[in-house]
């Protein structure tokens, strides 16, 4: 039996067992959309530490309970007559197809960018008002800033050069001290999110994800944390019991660790 056989029938059998659960498991069979939504979300959070850690064995099973949900979803769109399994797997290989002009049609393009602006314009054609449309409310801030930045980009509304980026970066942090000095906690925490949305942006430019570098140092930073923690406890002391000196050895130590 050849691989794409053995993916058919390994999917054929997920579905199987999910008919299976919603008919005989108490717990499955209570579930809906609504109870299963928080759920989904943290997967998606532990599939992207996974995938952050360069687990990959860990990224086979977070792959696996997401697509547990979309079939527990589909299996409960199936019950209400609304959609089925058939129903998700070729609505999104009718978007790939409408969407790719350059593979499925006579549409020539020269790289990636002119793929995503394309993208972006058959969006409005199939009926979006806006380009925003596609990014969900709920995002977190530094990842739905970076969607923006990049929906708006894919129809050319984009600085030319990172040096412009940059420029521009400087001048919201000098108009953030301005309100520093004047003290309006308001316009501070306006001022604050303006260079915050400008750093995201020249993230961009640098080809870095913001919230992939963010959660690195988060990472890096409880790391050397921790290393400072298990060290005051050897030392017989508790972090406020040390100076602020004694810290800084222990953290120049941390840093010098793997992956530190």
């Amino acid at each position: 039996m050849n691989a794409r056989s053995e993916q058919l029938k390994a999917v054929e059998r997920l579905l199987n067992i999910m008919d299976e659960l919603r008919e005989k498991c108490p717990w499955d069979k209570k579930q809906t959309m609504q109870t299963l939504r928080h759920l989904t979300i943290e997967e998606t959070y532990e599939l992207g530490d996974a995938i952050l850690d360069n687990d990959l064995d860990e990224v086979k099973k977070e792959l696996g309970d997401l697509l547990l949900h979309i079939v527990f979803y589909a299996k409960i769109g199936s019950e209400t007559q609304d959609f089925d399994i058939a129903d998700v797997a070729n609505g999104i290989c009718e978007k790939l197809i409408n969407r790719h002009p350059h593979i499925y049609g006579d549409v020539k393009v020269q790289d990636e960018n002119e793929v995503k602006q394309n993208w972006e314009n058959i969006k409005l054609k199939e009926g979006k008002k806006s380009v925003l449309e596609g990014v969900p409310n709920s995002l977190p801030s530094l990842v739905k800033a970076n969607r923006i930045q990049e929906k708006v980009a894919g129809v050319g509304f984009d600085w030319e050069h990172p040096e412009q980026v940059f420029e521009k970066l400087k001048e919201e942090l000098g108009e953030l001290q301005v309100e520093v000095e004047s003290n309006n906690a308001d316009k501070i925490e306006s001022e604050f999110g303006d260079v915050l949305f400008s750093m995201v942006n020249y993230a961009r430019f640098l080809n870095v994800n913001p919230e992939n570098a963010l959660e690195r140092t988060n990472k890096k930073f409880i790391k050397r944390f921790q290393y400072l923690e298990g060290k005051a406890k050897e030392s017989g002391k508790t972090l406020k019991e040390m100076t602020l000196a004694e810290m800084d050895i222990f953290w120049e130590e941390a840093k010098k660790l793997p992956s530190a």
